[in-house]
């Protein structure tokens, strides 16, 4: 395929993809159940750190999560007390446990009250043209308070080269436009030229059928080149494409 006919593959796998009807089986769903811009930030965080395994078990474990919160994720994070927390401890997704999620819901707290909220965490600490070093930095932020080293794993650093699949995505929900009601343009302060694609099996084995990416590694170095190539199709909305290589991997086994 010439680079012309790759966009234009793409981009109406795009429009394919980029529509309400993905919300049918993938945990971006949760946060659409929210309305206050605060419980959707707080429930798309939650999911997104639990979103590796089946997509059934993700999206049902998420929903069991606010409804360990009350279904008010903001409130929950902002007022809960220790007993609150103790409800918590039974929550478990894979490796991700009652202690971790205790932790998480603590540190959310000092994130919304003392560094004025997820939003403004990334957005002061955003590059230029990336936004991996404010991964990076929101990571030291969010484990700015005694917890146990176990939990650390749950949040990825580009810096120790780790694609942060998860954390992408999270940013690919809060920052892309809403035009098509999947993403929630939310961010007004991040461009979407700034976004990394969330890379994983499915995307990365598809990026590399269409030589958009040679690294056999899904980690930092194969985001950056994957990122490079993703840009020239378009500079503006990069992420898009993540519609399409998903789509592709997890739809039409391409």
């Amino acid at each position: 395929m010439t680079k012309a006919e790759l966009k234009e593959f793409l981009d109406a796998k795009v429009l394919e993809y980029n529509h309400p009807k993905f919300l049918e089986d993938d945990p971006i769903q949760i946060p659409h159940q929210f309305t206050q811009k605060e419980d959707i930030e707080i429930s798309a965080f939650l999911t997104a750190t639990i979103a590796w395994g089946n997509r059934k078990s993700i999206i049902n474990n998420s929903r069991k999560l606010m409804s360990l919160m009350g279904d008010t994720p903001y409130d929950f994070v902002m007022h809960h007390t220790e007993d609150n927390l103790e409800k918590l401890s039974t929550f478990v997704h894979r490796t991700f446990n009652g202690i971790d999620l205790g932790y998480f819901v603590t540190s959310l707290q000092n994130i919304y009250k003392n560094h004025g909220g997820l939003e403004a965490v990334f957005t002061k600490y955003q590059a230029k043209d990336s936004m991996q070093l404010a991964i990076s930095k929101f990571k030291e932020v969010f484990f700015e308070l005694p917890h146990q080293t176990r939990t650390q794993k749950h949040v990825s650093d580009p810096n120790k080269g780790s694609a942060a699949k998860r954390i992408n995505m999270f940013l690919r929900w809060m920052v892309r436009d809403n035009t098509t009601g999947v993403d929630f343009g939310l961010w007004k302060n991040i461009e979407p030229a700034k976004l990394s694609c969330p890379l994983d099996v499915h995307s990365g084995n598809v990026a590399r059928k269409l030589k958009l990416l040679k690294r056999k590694q899904n980690d930092a170095k194969a985001l950056k080149e994957l990122d490079k190539n993703l840009r020239k199709l378009d500079a503006t909305d990069p992420v898009k494409y993540d519609f399409a290589l998903f789509g592709l991997g997890v739809f039409e086994r391409f």
